[in-house]
């Protein structure tokens, strides 16, 4: 008998405290609107329902049409908005973005959500440099997230990246290591700035 995959939510994590940016990122502009804005549109063709995930306070200044998930704080680190959404759909699986990566599109996650292998934890993207799994552009299988809470409860570690390693998540290299292109510091956002053209 033919079992149905978890349906796919998309999830944007906005809700970091973006020290090392000194503003928050999910409001910079690299295409004419706040960057978390924009995911959300990335995300909507390829997703049933899509969430920004915010820290409380950050919700006060959103657009009324765009529907949001709070962090519940119950975990350290960056697992904590991606639990939340757990803890609200659990059944779901997660196309989950940070809003600190410029260069994702739909194009980008189409590529990754075709490649989605749901025996696995998550399918991640990991650059053709490095080879490690970027847990903030991934597709998170609820099974996995389910894992993931026990990983944390065991307290060795707070890192996605280390969780997805040991659990042996499915690996997808983009096609450009660019999508990947981070931007955690004002040095960052000049230069993919300058990279997009608009410096």
């Amino acid at each position: 008998m033919k079992t149905t995959n978890p349906i796919v939510k998309g999830l944007v994590l906005a809700g970091g405290q973006s020290r090392r940016m000194g503003r928050d990122k999910g409001l910079l502009e690299y295409h004419g609107k706040p960057q978390r804005e924009y995911l959300y549109h990335q995300l909507q063709p390829l997703c049933s329902e899509v969430y920004l995930s915010l820290r409380p306070g950050q919700e006060s200044d959103l657009p009324d049409h765009l529907p949001y998930i709070l962090d519940e704080n119950l975990y350290r680190g960056p697992f904590n908005g991606l639990l939340s959404a757990h803890h609200k759909f659990p059944d779901a699986a997660w196309l989950v973005v940070a809003c600190d990566l410029p260069m994702m599109d739909t194009a980008a996650l189409r590529y990754l959500l075709e490649r989605r292998n749901p025996q696995a934890p998550a399918t991640a993207f990991a650059t053709q440099e490095t080879g490690l799994p970027e847990p903030m552009a991934a597709l998170w299988e609820p099974s996995g997230l389910q894992q993931a809470i026990g990983f944390l409860e065991q307290g060795e570690s707070t890192c996605p990246r280390k969780f997805l390693i040991r659990q042996e998540a499915s690996l997808v290299n983009p096609e450009d290591d660019l999508w990947l292109a981070n931007a955690n510091a004002p040095e960052d956002y000049e230069a993919l700035m300058a990279k997009m053209g608009r410096l």
